[in-house]
Formats: C-alpha cells, structure tokens, sequence
C-alpha cells in the first residue's frame, strides 16, 4: 500500500503522490493558505534531523514541496482559520437540529452498519494511515479489531436497547430514552488520533453532530478517517451536510472557541490527567459537558492458580506500542508462591519483542521520545528497593542496545511489598513507556492477601481497566465483587482485547474525572429523558 493509492473526491493527490486534505466544513473540502505536512512512516527513523527539520521549513511556508523535491513527504493537511472553525460550529448545530429528528433505524443501524463496512472494505489504508502516524501494523490490526467491536452487531443492539425503552401500563405508553446533546466537539491524543476521532464518532449515532480537531503534528488519519470514511456513509444516509466535521488547529484557540460558544454542548477531551482535569473545570465553567479519556494505570492481579503462561501473555501487553497506550497493563501483582516462576515467563516474552518500521511485520515496539523521564523513573524505582529484571537501557532500530537509539528495551522490575508499593512513581502513576512494575506482597494468609490486593486495586488514582488472572470461583468471587475502581474488569481475558458490547474506554478518578465511568460515545453524548402518552381526552391522573 502507498500513499499515493489513497484516492476520494474530496482528497486530491499531486504528481509527486502527496495526499492534500482541506478541512471539511459543511460537507465541503475547505482550502486554507496554511498548511502542515506529513511524513512517512520511515522517514523520521531513517534520517529525524534533515526529514524533522524539513517539515518544519514546509509548515512555516519557508519553502514548497516542489523546491524541496523529497520522498520523505505523504500528505499535506490544511490549518483552519478562525472564519472555518466558526462556521464548522454553525454548521454542525445546524445539522444536529435535523438530523436528530432521524429515526433510530437510520442513526444507529444504518449509520453504524454503514460504518462497519466501511471499515471493512478499507483494512489496508487504514492499517497504512495508522502505520504514518507511527502505530506497528500489529498494534494497527488490534486497534482496527476494536473499531469493528464498537459499530458489530451486539454493539448495536445494545445501544438501541440504551436508548430506547418502552412499555404499557394501564393504557399509559412509558418511553425512557435518551436524547441528544447537541453538537460534541473531540480533541482526540497525538498518540492515537484516528481511532480516538474514529470511536468520539459514535456519538453521530445518538443524534449528534461531531466537530473534530485534527492535531498539527499527525492530522492525515483523521482527514482521512472524516473525508473518505464518515462522509460518505453519511450521505449515503441522507445524514444533513454538517453531521460531521474535522478542523486542523491549534488547541488552544480552537478550545477556547468552543468553550465561548453557545452553540457547542458537549466536548470529549483525550489527553494526559494533570491538563484533562483543568480542563473539564473550565467545562463545567462555561458550561459544558466535560467527557474525559484520560490516563490510564491500569492493574493485572495474578493469584497463586493462575495459569501463569496466558497471564504472563497478557501482561506482556503491556510492552504494545512500547508501552504508549492508555489501556494496557501498567502494574501487576502477583501472588507470592508463583511470583518467580511468573516473573521469569513475563521477562523472556518481554526480552522477545523487537523494534522496528511500523510498517514492517512482527514489530509491537515503537519509537520512545520521553528517554529521560524513563530513566528518573527506573532510577526512583531502584532507588527505593525495587529489582531491575531485564531491559533497562535503549536500542537501535536493529534492536542493539544504544543509549541514544529511539526505542528503549522493554524493562521488569520487582517490587517487593505491596503496602508500600506506591511510594515508587512507576506504580503510583502512569509511566507511557516500556516499564512493567511486578509487585510481590509479603502477606502470608491468602485471606488478608485477598482483602489487601482488593484494597490496592480499588484505591489506584487512575481508574480505566483491571483484569484478574484466577481459577478458584470463591477467589474469582471475591475479585468480582471487591473491585469498584475502573471502566472494566477483565477475569481471565487478554487485558486490551475487545468484547463487544462490553465498553473499551471510560473509567473513574484520574482516567475520567469527576463524572468519570464507561464511556459509550453513544450514551455519554445524550441525556436521559422520560416519555408519558395517554390516548384519548383523559383527565390529570396523580396516581
């Protein structure tokens, strides 16, 4: 797959196989005299100086592609002027006006089965748009596998069921159903921004118009993703020019816009927690709906009859993309009597992952930028008594160590105790690199170890997905009925697997907010509203 075969009537391809995208406003392609410039997906790591600072001389318009004459350039993404970002949020709530009077059949069936196939039919561009914005095709796959989850037809059944309840009782229709906010606007993470706009566009389906900002530094997936992707099953749905929209910007004055304006209801902010829970105050200050998708710390517990070989598969998911993913293990705790033995499978798979081009088969590793923050937080862990397993040190591209390479070696470490435990960084708080925390308690009764790992589990600041790895059932029980922290609990499950229609976002304290839980675009996006209709001219009833 090239750059170059990505063809859609609002994308244009010049003779040199650059992919251009306006904004799309309105239903329309929108120019702009400014523009940001993509790269491919080896250039960065087969030369970062010349090929980094070349896009920044071609952002800055200090010279044009055609003076440039490189290969290394894919695709060119318009900058919105503050003109196009208004008239995306006229144009939006305009559309929602309409196209929430649509029936449920035309938003939820045939929107999201529309969606689907649509998917479906474009595996190949989409993994390659994934691979441009540095995701391994491997992590690509996965994440297509959850877009196909959230638009199935279990997810769709469900959010029809969610949306719409009704019954009869003594010749009284009772409708509870969820209305439409209005107009959502999505700030989707640098780090995944297709498939966060991809999944924030379920919301299109509970009657919702979206708007969603592309970011500067990887814009072309989402362009490709709202143009090629969401437009055309849209029309193809007689959905109203508007339904969706996508601006490339600056955060900061594009957020301001929709904050000031009355037309905006809802906004879906993915990003780190120390700027997401600042941000849902200022929400709820101008009064709008905050949905947050923040950082995730996520927990796998491993008891003593766990079969130690899927658990430590499954914890191994969390060296996926290098650790850059909000939802994949960040810490495990490991039941003593099997913590070596478990330790020993993780650290082998661990030291079998290797780096390399996204687009090359077999790599799960990606680049990491933040080798500092990496280091004083290994440093701290060691510093405060923890092992050092394996890993630890940076790589080349051909997987050697090298202190200056881009990937870093995926890294265990042991942590003994489990009372103090969070007194290291890397386990009170979400690290976003290849470091594995295994914490092993001392406790010697499995009872008081049950209570103190529940304990441990439910007072993580983070709260986006906990898994379980045992097989006795009062074991299992009590984990099942202990465990209130997070989105979802996974028992005996891959931790980043998709099973629909259970959530794959969401979650509670730091993951997302105050008003944090499972997040269902569809659902998260509306607001609960009952329904009483009596036939005939009948006198008030009061009970």
């Amino acid at each position: 797959m090239t750059a170059g075969t990505i063809r859609s009537a609002s994308s244009s391809v010049n003779g040199d196989g650059i992919i251009t995208y306006g904004s799309y406003v309105g239903g329309k392609d929108v120019p702009s005299d400014q523009w940001v410039h993509v790269l491919g997906a080896r250039a960065v790591l087969d030369d970062s100086f010349a090929n980094l600072a070349l896009k920044r001389k071609l952002d800055r318009g200090d010279t044009t592609l055609s003076e440039a004459a490189t290969n290394a350039v894919v695709g060119r993404v318009a900058v919105a002027d503050a003109n196009t970002i208004r008239m995306a949020m006229y144009s939006a709530a305009e559309a929602a006006a309409e196209w929430r009077t649509m029936p449920l059949s035309v938003r939820v069936d045939g929107y999201l089965e529309l969606m689907h196939s649509a998917i479906t039919d474009n595996i190949p561009t989409i993994e390659h748009m994934l691979t441009l914005e540095g995701h391994p095709l491997e992590l690509a796959r996965w994440e297509i596998s959850g877009m196909l989850a959230a638009s199935s037809r279990e997810a769709r059944q469900f959010y029809r069921e969610q949306l719409w309840r009704e019954s009869t009782t003594g010749g009284q229709r009772q409708i509870i159903r969820r209305q439409p906010d209005g107009v959502v606007c999505v700030n989707p993470p640098a780090n995944a921004p297709m498939v966060s706009a991809l999944f924030a566009a379920l919301s299109i389906a509970s009657g919702n118009a979206m708007i969603v900002r592309a970011p500067r530094s990887v814009p072309l997936g989402i362009m490709y993703a709202i143009h090629d992707l969401l437009a055309p099953v849209l029309d193809e749905i007689g959905a109203p020019a508007g339904t969706v929209n996508a601006v490339c910007g600056h955060p900061g004055p594009l957020f301001d816009a929709w904050l000031e304006s009355p037309l905006v209801n809802d906004i879906m902010y993915f990003g780190s927690s120390r700027t997401g829970v600042a941000f849902e105050r200022r929400c709820v200050t101008f009064g709008k709906k905050p949905i947050l998708e923040l950082a995730g710390n996520d927990a796998v517990v491993v008891w003593r009859d766990a079969n130690l070989d899927h658990a430590a598969q499954a914890v191994t998911e969390g060296f996926f993309g290098s650790g850059q993913l909000c939802m994949i293990p960040n810490q495990t705790v490991v039941h003593p009597a099997v913590a070596d033995a478990f330790i020993d499978r993780v650290s082998a798979r661990a030291s079998a992952l290797r780096p390399g081009y996204p687009d090359e088969e077999g790599v799960l590793l990606s680049p990491v930028l933040r080798h500092d923050a990496f280091r004083t937080c290994l440093d701290d862990a060691l510093s405060k008594g923890a092992v050092l397993v394996s890993g630890g040190s940076g790589m080349s591209l051909d997987g050697s160590t090298d202190g200056a390479g881009f990937f870093l070696e995926p890294t265990v470490i042991r942590v003994n105790g489990l009372r103090r435990a969070r007194e290291i960084l890397a386990v009170e708080h979400e690290t976003f690199f290849p470091l594995m925390p295994i914490i092993v308690p001392d406790a010697d009764d499995d009872d008081e170890l049950l209570t103190e790992t529940v304990e441990f589990v439910n007072t993580n600041l983070y709260g986006l997905r906990n898994s379980v790895w045992a097989t006795d059932d009062a074991v299992v029980e009590r984990f099942l009925t202990g465990i209130v922290n997070g989105g979802l609990l996974k028992i005996n499950d891959s931790h980043i697997s998709f099973s629909p229609p259970l959530p794959s976002h969401g979650g509670t304290g730091l993951t997302g907010g105050v008003f944090g839980e499972a997040n269902y675009p569809v659902l998260r996006t509306t607001h609960l509203q009952g329904v009483s209709i009596r036939s005939g001219a009948t006198a008030p009833r009061y009970r």
